[in-house]
């Protein structure tokens, strides 16, 4: 693995100094923490009887002469599967599988707990949406409760899609001194491709196609278990994570049912395994850290660069900054935006091209671009990682070996086909596709890495609308056609309704930017991995239910998205901000059914798009400005009343 050093990219050097610097009072504070927990060795060594008895009942007999001292190390398996999800349908099989590793690895492993896991694709559109970024928050409590009983002296986390990785990963930094791997289940191998699908999807939204024809292309795209094969936020967490060094290498992207993903399983099973009995022999945290040793500044940075390198989805602006803090980090969009004026687009999968994961995955996947972003200084080389110390190990790639095991050899040194993936020398484009917006209205993100050139500026009257059913309706009517607007979607946002995804406006809106039409989307709400070929300015913050801008837009005020020059502009500004709001967030009455009513507490509590869209405390920097209240807010001069309380 021996390699010359390379000298960091100074706007990553900056952006991690920063980092460090704003972060130094809670880093510390939650490494005091870990490194406590760390020397008071395992804690059901510390049970009560009655406790430690309840711990290991129902294990036989040789487990529960292990779990009475500290004869082996017992691991968590957390888990998420269900059997409608088929990105987690394969985890089924995975508990036994991974006990039986643990076993010939010299541990023993138990069921800790499970996590929900709900399927964006599946609530798109639907009420149930309304509760999808809130479950990021209840899978990290649910985390917590399955390692809450200190029986453990590992982890090992079963999760793929959306808000279930960040969940995953905030609930076991509650837990930082336990060595930790997140268990990949891999991609569903590819269907009808992507381009064919949105190009039904529009033809539909068009009237041209019947729900028959539809719903054959959505079964053809998605067919079987694994992972929905677009670069969704899904795909964006599996690449984010091998990056942060929390897979093995190249464990990603291999399909389920195969030989080498089992085979994959079984040797995180025992790597984990091996750490655990490393800690539990005195190993420093530089031998064995624990994950929350293990995820720090650099290894935040690099997460962050690896989501421009790629194109990845825009709910890790909120999943990032949620994870940072849950490890003591803060981090900002400010940072996001400076690492992407110097990180490269290197891989174009759909949205932001026609190739799929399985596409990406053969041309080179995340060993090939984790190998030319080191070469090209753009990420830390010197982290911790499952693997071992240093990055580079991530540029190896997995292969069977005769007896059913695996080992790693070193991957491809150029990309093996260039319309996906790129060198950094010969990017897709020169930054990565994510930029912060400015102005009267707040801050906003877009991603332009899948917007044509000429439609990244728009500027046009809006048409203004507090449901995204109420702007599809108008679209079916014909009130849209045959003029430029800028779609305000506004009461979206976290502390209005959940901050559900608006994908379903997509296709419409590529209709009438197909006929010619300049049309952009301005929204507290989110887009999601999917945001594609339609300018979209995402997560405006504040948010219209907390007293924000966007609520005081009517129809016809002239509205500027300028993704090159990084603006969020409006016309007369002074006028509109001295207006009341309009609109209302849902009610009370109105945030009912599908269990909604059950989450009423989080829309109390939840903070802001930038600061993560969470209900936990997030370090708060004098740079970042105060932390809004439930109730009430100084984003502005004024005291606005959040309105739906």
């Amino acid at each position: 693995m021996s390699t010359p050093p390379i000298d960091l990219h100074p706007v990553v050097a900056a952006v991690t100094g920063r980092i460090a610097e704003r972060s130094r009072e809670p880093r510390a504070a939650y490494l005091a923490g870990v490194h406590e927990a760390a020397q008071e060795g395992p804690a059901r060594t510390r049970l009560a009887c009655a406790n430690l008895a309840h711990g290991f009942a129902s294990a036989g007999e040789p487990d529960k002469a292990a779990l009475r001292g500290t004869v082996k190390p017992n691991l968590a398996i957390v888990t998420s599967y269900n059997d409608m999800l088929s990105a987690h349908q394969p985890f089924r099989d995975y508990p036994p599988q991974l006990k039986q590793a643990v076993i010939r690895a010299g541990g023993i492993a138990q069921v800790a707990g499970g996590v929900p896991a709900m399927c964006d694709g599946v609530t798109q559109g639907r009420a149930g949406m309304q509760l999808s970024l809130y479950s990021r928050d209840v899978i990290a409590m649910s985390t917590a409760i399955a390692l809450s009983h200190d029986m453990f002296d590992a982890t090992m986390l079963l999760g793929v899609c959306d808000k279930i990785v960040p969940g995953l990963l905030i609930g076991a930094l509650s837990f930082g001194h336990l060595p930790t791997a997140l268990v990949p289940a891999g991609p569903m191998t590819s269907g009808l491709g992507n381009k064919e699908k949105a190009r039904v999807r529009q033809r539909f939204a068009e009237g041209k196609a019947t729900r028959e024809e539809l719903l054959a292309a959505e079964s053809a795209a998605y067919h079987s278990v694994g992972t929905c094969t677009f670069y969704g936020t899904a795909n964006s967490n599996q690449l984010l994570v091998e990056v942060m060094g929390l897979h093995l290498p190249g464990a990603s992207f291999v399909n389920p049912g195969t030989p080498l993903r089992a085979a994959l399983t079984d040797a995180a099973a025992a790597r984990v395994t091996e750490l655990a009995k490393l800690r539990q022999a005195g190993a420093s945290s530089a031998e064995a850290p624990g994950i929350g040793e293990l995820v720090d500044e650099r290894t935040i940075v690099n997460a962050c660069v690896a989501l421009l390198a790629s194109g990845g989805s825009t709910n890790h602006t909120m999943h990032l900054v949620a994870i940072a803090a849950a490890a003591g980090i803060e981090l900002t969009w400010d940072d996001l935006d400076e690492l992407s004026s110097v990180v490269p687009l290197l891989s174009r999968m759909y949205p932001n091209g026609a190739a799929d994961v399985n596409h990406f995955h053969a041309a080179g996947s995340v060993g090939f671009l984790v190998r030319t972003l080191l070469d090209a200084g753009l990420l830390h080389e010197d982290v911790a990682t499952l693997a071992g110390p240093g990055l580079r190990r991530y540029t190896t790639e997995p292969r069977l070996t005769a007896d059913g095991g695996v080992e790693w050899v070193e991957g491809t040194d150029h990309s093996l086909d260039l319309d996906v993936l790129r060198p950094a020398g010969d990017p897709f484009q020169a930054d990565g596709g994510l930029r912060v917006l400015h102005g009267p209205l707040g801050r906003a993100v877009i991603k332009t890495s899948a917007v044509a050139e000429n439609h990244r500026v728009v500027s046009a009257p809006a048409v203004v609308f507090d449901d995204q059913a109420d702007f599809l309706a108008a679209f079916e009517r014909g009130e849209l056609d045959g003029r430029d607007f800028v779609a305000v979607i506004r009461y979206q946002g976290p502390a209005a309704n959940g901050m559900p995804e608006l994908h379903k406006l997509t296709p419409a809106l590529g209709v009438l930017q197909d006929r010619g039409q300049q049309v952009a989307i301005v929204t507290d709400g989110r887009m999601s991995g999917a945001s594609g070929k339609v300018p979209a300015a995402i997560h405006v913050t504040p948010e219209a239910a907390l007293g924000g801008s966007i609520g005081r837009i009517v129809d016809g005020d002239l509205v500027t998205v300028d993704a090159v020059r990084g603006v969020l502009e409006l016309a007369d500004a002074d006028t509109v901000l001295a207006r009341p709001s309009t609109g209302h967030a849902p009610t009370a009455a109105e945030f009912r059914g599908t269990g909604r009513e059950l989450f009423s507490a989080f829309r109390a509590t939840v903070g802001p798009a930038d600061r993560g869209g969470s209900v936990f405390p997030v370090p708060a920097h004098d740079a970042l400005g105060p932390m809004p209240d439930a109730v009430q807010t100084d984003y502005t001069d004024e005291v606005l009343v959040d309105q739906h309380t």
